[in-house]
């Protein structure tokens, strides 16, 4: 079984089953993390013969696929803002939405000295904020498991952040940042049912759902960031689809600057807003 064959049959096994977006990339990757290679090698070497070991580790992470696993947790792996972080299914998988909570941190508050991501998941805002701006980072999430693969993209990409387990911020003292960020959950538990199954039958419950009307995380994480945000601080939030208004009205006159940030659809994807 050469390369070429394997990708022509991967690719027609997934486009089979109709489920499966860009089924000819999604070969590649998986063909490519079965060869230990990276995916310019099955472009140059067609005629490349799989071991037998390759045979059978490309077939079950087809299989996987199949079953609705995402391509990420089968991979182990995700770029965000330009580096690769380590994903399990204890982690979201992080998104290209969310890098615009990035680009607006550093447009509004680059020069933040202490900086928060509240529920971190794979710790991909924190790495990249203290990456990109050299300020003390700190990360917090409920679940120890997801802790420790933030822990270890930080340790990997070589950014000294601080992973402290509490639920949201309750951990940290009054007026103690600069900067809080926040890809929160804030799905609905009513739209379970209509999520792709990669999503709802794949990722953490409790990084996807926030409650009964999908607010729940972003009121307390409004009402707590006034606590721990030092006068001027900003906190700055991923949103949910058709959130808007619902955050606008937790945002009261102690907030100000207030801005939302669209995406390149046009939807309003991030809140920013300064402490008075």
């Amino acid at each position: 079984m050469t390369v070429q064959t394997a990708l022509v049959q991967g690719a027609q096994l997934l486009e089979d089953e109709g489920a499966i977006p860009v089924p000819r990339l999604t070969a590649e990757v998986l063909l490519a993390h079965a060869l230990r290679r990276e995916r310019v090698y099955l472009f140059g070497h067609p005629e490349h013969e799989l071991s037998e070991i390759e045979w059978l580790h490309y077939g079950r992470y087809l299989h996987e696929r199949l079953q609705g696993k995402p391509t990420q947790y089968i991979t182990g792996r995700q770029e965000f803002y330009g580096r690769e972080f380590r994903v399990t299914p204890d982690v979201l998988i992080p998104r290209p939405e969310t890098e615009h909570v990035v680009e607006t941190a550093l447009r509004l508050a680059g020069g933040a000295s202490r900086i928060l991501d509240v529920g971190c998941g794979s710790g991909n805002l924190a790495v990249t904020l203290q990456l990109e701006t050299g300020a003390a980072a700190w990360a917090s999430d409920i679940s120890p498991a997801a802790l420790r693969v933030a822990a270890r993209n930080a340790l990997s990409l070589d950014a000294p952040v601080s992973f402290v387990a509490c639920d949201l911020m309750s951990a940290f003292a009054s007026r103690s940042m600069d900067l809080i960020v926040s890809n929160p959950p804030y799905v609905p538990l009513k739209e379970a049912a209509g999520l792709q199954r990669e999503v709802r039958d794949w990722e953490p419950r409790q990084a996807l759902f926030a409650g009964p009307t999908g607010f729940e995380i972003y009121e307390r994480l409004v009402s707590d960031s006034a606590r721990v945000l030092k006068p001027g601080g900003w906190l700055i939030m991923e949103l949910g689809f058709s959130s808007r208004e619902g955050v606008a009205a937790m945002l009261s006159a102690r907030w100000r600057e207030v801005e939302w940030v669209p995406d390149l659809a046009g939807i309003p994807r991030v809140v920013a807003a300064a402490l008075g």
